[in-house]
């Protein structure tokens, strides 16, 4: 089959990048890599057939200057551009920028992404599709107190302030009483207007306790709308994703998928997406917001399904049609996800920039790794801290879960402190087991769940292979003999084409 582009600019970095690499080059594709000067090292680098300098450290002066990465593409011939998650992933501008300088944005058009910026927008066109929404007025936070009072006494207490244009928690406050509204208000719209340029607030009730649901959809320029299943979220930590799994335990997706591609119609929405849902013990659900991009935990999707969402979405932005409903997508087995972090659970889940020393990744059967892992590779502090993610697949929830734990305690990093042992700490847990699953388990029992000691280092060292780390116990000699060690990108060359950078 025809490659659906020649050549593929990747607007991110890390573990994601090197994904989205992977699904180019056995589609034929050459790749395009962008990268600040705190990445120069860094494997998306190494590994793309290209590679451009875009600007310093900071993110907001590389990865989230459009003008920068537009013109990366035009300087390197790239006929599309896919933004990965985060950064520009679900900025209009971007998808604008591409369109003005005939580049193809891998996701949703301009006009869809500044029609779904909006939270309470989205909100109010998804309920008037029939999808049910969480209970809430389906306009702004008034500004005088008397009114904000009375719309969050009709709203219910316990209750959360959002911000209409937020998004990673931005903006966003629990309120459990009325004399504390006012206050939480103010400090909701002072971190909203900084973060967004906007100080719109919406109010919504807390649904809990509840699971977080989501549904992978994949839309085509025709508007026709193809399902992959849901995935359980509700492992998280401070609304921030842990573990992830497909299919969710003990639930029945069907309603809550048909409401997805009620919604996605609503929004008119194109290529992959996600529709979040917040799902009641009784099995009531609750339309949360749609993410219109790739998310983190795809993978677990891709293992049940036998699918490629990054091949998809290449071909659908290239004018391809979803597969049609003659080609069944059935899912097979279980699969799940830990995302594995530099950084320190014993600490506050403090980030731990430094230097990896050794990196060993599990293998085996079922076990997929998207990783940014490397010998001698610096973990820099000013980017999200994950590593790499460590998915299982079997055939029952059970074997899945077996298979990640035994990967996890396979899993060696060296040089840097990672959240490996609060991930097999969750995966011990007789409410995850059981598939109890609740998005504010880790919340109440963090520090249970974080009481678990790492591995000693002489267990660590003994897993990395002796012959490795020269058989001795001393951190000092057997990480400086580690990092000296040649590994495969020594031996890369003509990853630049002239003197692009």
């Amino acid at each position: 089959m025809k490659a659906p582009f020649s050549k593929v600019l990747i607007a991110n970095r890390g573990e994601i990048a090197l994904r989205i690499q992977r699904t180019c080059r056995v589609l034929g594709i050459r790749t395009v890599a962008v990268y600040s000067e705190a990445d120069a090292d860094q494997r998306h680098v190494l590994e793309a057939d290209e590679a451009v300098l875009i600007g310093p450290a900071e993110a907001r002066a590389s990865y989230l200057d459009v003008a920068a990465v537009v013109g990366a593409a035009q300087q390197t011939g790239a006929e599309a551009i896919h933004p990965g998650y985060g950064f520009l992933s679900e900025n209009a501008d971007l998808a604008r920028a591409c369109a003005e300088a005939g580049v193809v944005f891998v996701g949703p058009p301009p006009e869809v992404l500044a029609g779904t910026a909006d939270k309470l927008e989205v909100k109010g066109r998804v309920a008037a599709a029939g999808v049910p929404v969480i209970p809430g007025p389906l306009e702004p936070v008034p500004e005088d107190e008397a009114s904000l009072r009375a719309a969050a006494n009709e709203t219910g207490y316990p209750l959360l302030l959002k911000a209409s244009a937020g998004g990673g928690g931005k903006g966003m406050r629990r309120v459990e009483r009325e004399e504390d509204l006012v206050a939480a208000a103010e400090g909701a719209r002072r971190e909203a207007g900084g973060a967004f340029g906007n100080t719109d607030l919406y109010l919504e009730r807390i649904i809990a306790p509840a699971r977080h649901v989501e549904v992978q959809v994949l839309v085509d320029a025709e508007g026709n709308v193809r399902i992959f299943g849901c995935r359980d979220c509700s492992m998280q930590r401070r609304n921030q994703k842990v573990i992830e799994e497909s299919p969710p335990p003990h639930l029945d997706t069907n309603a809550i998928e048909a409401a997805a591609a009620l919604a996605c119609q609503a929004l008119d929405y194109r290529n992959a997406g996600t529709v979040e849902m917040l799902v009641q013990p009784d099995g009531t659900f609750w339309f949360l917001e749609l993410n219109c991009r790739l998310q983190v935990e795809h993978p677990v999707t891709e293992l049940t399904y036998g699918v490629d969402l990054v091949a998809l979405q290449l071909r659908v932005a290239a004018g391809e049609q979803v597969p049609s409903e003659e080609v069944r997508f059935v899912p097979q087995g279980h699969a799940v996800e830990a995302r594995l972090y530099a950084e320190d659970p014993a600490a506050g889940f403090l980030p731990s920039p430094g230097t990896v020393l050794v990196a060993r990744e599990p293998q085996g059967p079922g076990i997929r790794v998207d990783s940014a892992l490397r010998d001698g590779m610096t973990v820099p502090p000013y980017y999200d801290p994950m590593l790499a993610k460590i998915c299982a697949h079997g055939a029952t929830r059970e074997e899945a879960i077996a298979r990640l734990d035994q990967a996890l305690r396979e899993t060696v990093v060296l040089g840097v402190r990672t959240n490996t042992a609060f991930l097999r700490a969750l995966l011990a847990d007789d409410d995850f087991r059981a598939g109890r699953l609740r998005t504010d388990a880790i919340d109440r029992r963090v520090e249970e769940l974080t009481a678990t000691p790492p591995l000693p280092l002489e267990v660590v060292l003994a897993a990395a292979g002796e012959e490795l780390l020269g058989g001795g116990g001393d951190r000092t000699r057997a990480g400086t003999e580690a990092a000296a060690l040649p590994t495969p990108w020594d031996t890369l060359a003509g990853f630049r084409l002239g003197e692009i950078r």
